[in-house]
């Protein structure tokens, strides 16, 4: 048998080159992206403000996409058993995760070993959709109408001021766990299953205050059952400019802790999925009716490149972790 000699490499070029064309046919050969329906999976029960966002977003993106955009609930664990399905999932851009703050940016600080997944390493950030600050509304009858009032009446009653959240280690919490270390008070969180409940007992005086999104707060600061003292965005929201930010507080310079849902992929999915999905993103945020919608939800639209994005989540991540680690909060407290 003839020796083939690949002292000159031609033969070994010849390889590669046919070896490229058959990769390069069956690239072509490939269907465009999507193929089939997209799912992206909420963490949470349907009827809460991150499904509301998905399932308008989903009803946009099906138009860009040219595939039906399918909203999957997944509750449960503080938002881990969702996200959790996500990474376990294919990564071929078909499984997606809705994700909010709390099981993408906290959680790895309250929870530790105890996660089963790691966000910033495990999941693909493809872009921010909107950032959603909270309101600070209290019980119309008590003593004080704005936070530095609120503040005062704090420092001289220690404990005195309890506020709803929808658990340990949301951004709820945190929000008012901030607020104590800036302003140097005491504030009691008391944990609820839900906002509505939070509103209820704040209308009824078992509690005297909760941070709530805007869509839930409106009805009742409309009706005068609650009044809304701050709002946790940096300065005045565009989403809603009549109510002042806590930041311009005389106590509270500089507060700002924002909640904020965006779209994940599993670790591994290729570049140019992510490229695509983000772009998608980026469309469907133009419209107006849809922005005008998300608006509504009490969410300002966000959009950014995947890599803005990572950048964000990092920053927000070591803001999370300096609350966590400062106010000693656990899965226990």
């Amino acid at each position: 048998m003839k020796r083939i000699s690949f002292d000159k490499g031609l033969p070994f070029k010849g390889a590669a080159a046919a070896l490229a064309s058959l990769a390069a046919g069956a690239a072509l050969a490939q269907p465009s992206y999507p193929a089939r329906p997209v799912t992206i999976v909420v963490p949470f029960s349907a009827g809460g403000g991150v499904d509301a966002m998905a399932r308008v977003v989903a009803e946009k993106l099906r138009t860009v996409l040219g595939q039906p955009v399918v909203v999957e609930n997944k509750g449960g664990g503080s938002g881990m058993i969702g996200a959790q399905a996500v990474v376990k999932a294919p990564a071929d851009g078909y499984t997606l995760l809705m994700g909010s703050a709390g099981e993408t940016a906290i959680n790895p600080f309250v929870y530790k070993s105890r996660m089963q997944y790691a966000p910033q390493t495990d999941l693909v950030p493809v872009s921010l959709i909107v950032k959603v600050p909270n309101v600070l509304v209290v019980n119309p009858k008590l003593p004080y109408k704005t936070v530095d009032e609120m503040i005062a009446f704090a420092r001289a009653n220690p404990g005195a001021v309890r506020y709803g959240t929808s658990g340990v280690g949301n951004p709820q919490h945190l929000s008012g766990e901030l607020m104590a270390k800036k302003a140097g008070v005491q504030l009691t969180n008391v944990p609820y299953r839900g906002a509505s409940n939070q509103l209820l007992d704040v209308i009824g005086g078992n509690i005297e205050m909760t941070f709530v999104s805007l869509a839930g707060a409106r009805p009742f600061i409309k009706d005068g059952k609650v009044r809304a003292i701050g709002i946790t965005s940096l300065g005045k929201s565009p989403l809603a400019p009549d109510i002042p930010a806590i930041s311009d507080s005389t106590s509270l310079k500089g507060y700002a802790l924002e909640n904020w849902f965006g779209l994940f992929a599993p670790k591994g999915t290729p570049p140019q999925i992510v490229t695509r999905l983000n772009a998608a993103v980026a469309e469907a945020l133009k419209d107006p009716k849809l922005d005008a919608r998300l608006r509504d939800l009490g969410g300002f639209p966000s959009p950014g490149s995947p890599e803005q994005f990572k950048t964000f989540i990092q920053h927000e991540s070591g803001l999370f972790k300096r609350i966590v680690e400062e106010s000693n909060i656990t899965p226990d407290n």
